[in-house]
C-alpha cells in the first residue's frame, strides 16, 4: 500500500503546509508548472518526488522533468503530464497515447480546476489535483491524497488549503 502525495500549479510558491499533508504520504507527484528549482528540491527532499514539466516551467525544470511520465505504483500503470485534459475532452497532445495504451490512472495539472472523475470509455481513474500555489484564478489552493493497494485505489482525499 502507498499514499501519495499530489499536487500541481504551485508557479514557484512554497506553502509550508504541503509538508504537513504530505507527512503521512510514501511518495510526492507534482502535475508540472513546478515553477522554481526550489520547490522541487523541498518536496524531493521530503519524500520520494515524481513531476512533469509544465508549460510554465523552464530551464533546469525543463531539463530535470519531462513533459510526461509513466511508470508503475504498487499495480497500477500511472501517466502524469501537465496539459492533459480530462475524461472526453483529453488534449491532443496526449489523445492518441491515451486510447491506443490507456494507463489505470492519468494525472494532469494546468487548468488549476480540481476534477476527479472516472473515464468509463478508457477505463481509469484521472485525477487533476487543482492548483496548489497563488497565481491563477483558483478560488481554492488544492491537494489530493491517494491510496494505491495492488491494482486498487483505496482512499482519495482533497485537501482545501484556502486562497
Amino acid at each position: 500500500m502507498k499514499k501519495i502525495g499530489i499536487l500541481s500549479d504551485t508557479h514557484s510558491y512554497w506553502d509550508p503546509k504541503y509538508l504537513h499533508y504530505f507527512e503521512p504520504c510514501d511518495e510526492i507527484w507534482h502535475a508540472g508548472d513546478i515553477g522554481s528549482l526550489e520547490v522541487a528540491e523541498k518536496l524531493a527532499e521530503f519524500r520520494p518526488f515524481r513531476a512533469v514539466c509544465g508549460n510554465c516551467d523552464g530551464g533546469d525544470l525543463r531539463l530535470m522533468y519531462h513533459e510526461l511520465n509513466r511508470f508503475r505504483c504498487e499495480n497500477v500503470d500511472v501517466l502524469i503530464k501537465h496539459i492533459g485534459g480530462y475524461p472526453g475532452h483529453y488534449d491532443p497532445s496526449v489523445r492518441r497515447l491515451l486510447y491506443a495504451s490507456p494507463p489505470q490512472l492519468f494525472i494532469a495539472g494546468h487548468s488549476h480546476i480540481l476534477r476527479i472523475k472516472y473515464d468509463k470509455t478508457l477505463n481509469l481513474l484521472h485525477i487533476n489535483p487543482g492548483a496548489a500555489g497563488m497565481q491563477g484564478w483558483h478560488p481554492e489552493r488544492t491537494l489530493v491524497i491517494l491510496t494505491i493497494e495492488g491494482n486498487k485505489f483505496a482512499d482519495c482525499e482533497v485537501i482545501t488549503l484556502g486562497r
